[in-house]
């Protein structure tokens, strides 16, 4: 090992829908957290990889810290305030804006006592005048001291290589974790049940509250080894949720599959065959049975 190489862990944390799962998507060059405009769309840490000459970058990716109204709001706020203690620094990342609101705040508290390194990440600044980014890094200046504030954009891939640059900085001098080529810890049928979650998110639109989860119930790939069988139940909140899902003569389900199955055989280099059915689980994201049930983690229940 070069006694130079740094490794160590990076949170990426911040309200929901300011970008994060898209500014790891790009940091990495490949996806694996889903994104869609719904906000609280990321429900579990989710942990990639960044490796290069330099060293190996753990990112943690949290949802997005907000006030809980069920189980399920609680769960994801735990999972992203518990993140702090296993990062060495934090990436914050905020929409490019001068009104600093009551959720920045109560995250500015969290920092504050987290002892860490902060980097802000001003976030979307390509749907701002230039001129104006001045003005919002000296409104964040004045509620906490930063290690840095990057204006990006983590959409147009702007300013990211100062981003990971920055990140290098504060980590520690340590050994490769993991494998060059790995870019997830993630399971893969996790990922499948995610890309199926995004597209569902993404067809429904304003339809469906993002009250849906999805659950692999087989995935087996055939001998030869040239088509993979999958099996997967999305699970809703309501009846009316149900049908909506399905659509007129299955035609919604029938998109959201198609989408899905496009992505998956990208992802798994191989055809796929895939069945959706719809069930419907009152209130789950109100019991921690069903929760656990549908892959989050026990622990941070």
């Amino acid at each position: 090992m070069k006694t130079d190489y740094k490794s160590g862990f990076a949170a990426i944390i911040g309200r929901p829908n300011v970008g994060k799962s898209t500014l790891m998507n790009h940091l990495i060059g490949q996806k694996i957290a889903i994104t869609s405009r719904k906000p609280q769309t990321t429900r579990n840490k989710i942990q990639t990889v960044y490796t290069c000459e330099e060293g190996q970058i753990v990112f943690l990716d949290t949802p997005g810290i907000h006030k809980a109204k069920n189980k399920l709001g609680e769960y994801m706020v735990n999972v992203a305030e518990r993140t702090f203690k296993d990062a060495d620094v934090i990436l914050w990342l905020v929409e490019p804006t001068t009104f600093i609101g009551a959720g920045e705040r109560h995250i500015a508290e969290q920092l504050k006592n987290c002892k860490l390194p902060v980097i802000l990440v001003i976030n979307k600044v390509d749907t701002v005048k230039k001129e104006e980014v001045l003005s919002f890094i000296d409104a964040y200046r004045k509620i906490m001291d930063f290690a840095e504030i990057i204006p990006a954009s983590a959409l147009r891939g702007q300013n990211l290589e100062t981003v990971i640059q920055s990140i290098f900085k504060y980590l520690p001098y340590g050994p490769q974790f993991y494998d060059e080529d790995t870019v997830t810890d993630q399971p893969q049928r996790q990922i499948v049940a995610e890309m199926i979650r995004e597209k569902a998110l993404r067809t429904l639109e304003e339809e469906i509250p993002h009250g849906i989860a999805v659950t692999i119930d087989t995935m087996k790939e055939r001998p030869g080894g040239n088509l993979v069988d999958i099996e997967a139940t999305i699970i809703c909140e309501r009846e009316s949720h149900k049908g909506i899902i399905i659509g007129k003569q299955g035609v919604m389900l029938k998109k959201i599959g198609s989408a899905a199955r496009f992505e998956i055989e990208r992802m798994l280099e191989q055809k796929v065959n895939l069945k959706l059915w719809v069930k419907v689980k009152k209130d789950w994201r109100d019991s921690d049975y069903l929760i656990k049930n549908f892959g989050y983690d026990k622990k941070e229940i």
